[in-house]
């Protein structure tokens, strides 16, 4: 039997956040697949009471100390976006394995250095666009690849943020600073873009429109106001790169309507994939379709028993497949997770986006 990949977390909190919520559950559920060894935090602090809640062997004084330790196989990264750059250059630079969380950088050129990087050291390196792992989202490609819906005529999507409207919680204020690389463009749109790229293919000529119906954001916390920068309507229209017409509209906040619309709609049918928020990569996504002389929409959802052994929460779900992806490029030197030249890929995408939307102020 293979040994366990012996991992370590930077950024690592044992009762709140992504990492303990997503990641560890995914790491669970994967059986002695991988080992959690060791943690390193903001400080030595709280990296001591991570390794303590979570009997982990090891809590490293820094994350310095942590990529130079000879028992960490795999480095993890789920930190704030702004400290990905450094971080992961570190773990790159003392030769591990990385699985750093999307978005893989501050923008595209943070995103190409840390590739470059990566593949001059020849690791395996993987960016977390876990709705690419997801089981719907893998069915779906089957169900486009097999000619459900016949030729592909066009797409749309209609998606809620969440936050990015006019409130927020202290703890998550940083993703209303567009200086972060964190925004609604960034995080669920990014994700949902990636997953459409699996699906349809690449994406071709783009125009886009971003706007604000508010400027600043109150801080539930504390009852202040403070300046907003990141987008709360983010407008794109254009085709894929095969020609089907494509649009899409992410809204900040949350509708009272369908928070999660994507259609496919083709010559011979018709899919919809529906969902509660606009994070294709944590939520339960639900998949239905019609075709030929169908005039309802029925159920098209994976087989029941692939859900079988994995975690309830789909985010942790789309983790581990991602982990499990990870996993086999580790031991076999196949390339099938999601690495960071695809991550960069999608920041070209999120960054085409961007600047034509400039152009249209």
């Amino acid at each position: 039997m293979a040994q366990p990949i012996r991992t370590g977390f930077i950024g690592l909190n044992p009762d709140s956040h992504w990492a303990a919520t997503a990641h560890l559950p995914a790491l669970a559920s994967l059986g002695d697949t991988y080992e959690v060894v060791g943690v390193a935090n903001s400080t030595p602090e709280s990296g001591r009471k991570t390794a303590e809640a979570l009997g982990l062997a090891h809590a490293f004084a820094s994350p310095a100390d942590l990529v130079a330790s000879d028992q960490i196989d795999l480095v993890v990264v789920t930190v704030k976006v702004p400290l990905h750059l450094e971080l992961v250059t570190l773990a790159l630079e003392a030769g591990k394995h990385v699985y750093c969380e999307w978005p893989l950088g501050n923008g595209l050129d943070e995103a190409r250095q840390l590739t470059e990087l990566a593949e001059r050291q020849g690791v395996v390196a993987v960016a977390g666009t876990q709705a690419r792992a997801a089981l719907e989202i893998v069915h779906l490609k089957q169900l486009i690849a097999d000619g459900y819906v016949g030729k592909v005529l066009s797409t749309s999507v209609i998606g809620s943020g969440g936050n990015w409207a006019n409130t927020t919680s202290a703890d998550l204020y940083y993703l209303f600073d567009a200086a972060n690389g964190a925004t609604m463009l960034d995080i669920p749109m990014g994700h949902t873009l990636a997953a459409m790229r699996d699906v349809l293919g690449e994406f071709g000529a783009l125009e886009a429109v971003l706007r604000s119906n508010f400027d600043t954001v109150t801080v539930t916390d504390t009852g202040e106001s403070k300046p907003k920068t990141a987008a709360d309507q983010i407008l794109v229209q254009g085709t894929m790169a095969s020609g089907t017409a494509c649009s899409i509209h992410y809204r900040g906040g949350t509708s009272r309507g369908t928070n999660l619309l994507w259609e496919i709609n083709g010559t011979e049918g018709d899919i919809q994939v529906t969902a509660e928020l606009g994070h294709a990569q944590m939520v339960q996504l639900t998949v239905r379709g019609a075709r030929g002389e169908d005039t309802e929409l029925a159920d098209l959802m994976p087989d029941p028993a692939l859900y079988e052994g994995r975690p309830e929460f789909p985010g942790a779900r789309n983790v581990a497949g991602v982990y499990a992806l990870l996993a086999e490029d580790i031991r076999t030197g196949t390339r099938t997770a999601p690495d960071f030249r695809d991550a960069m890929e999608l920041h070209g995408v999120l960054d085409k986006i961007a600047r034509s939307a400039k152009r249209s102020m």
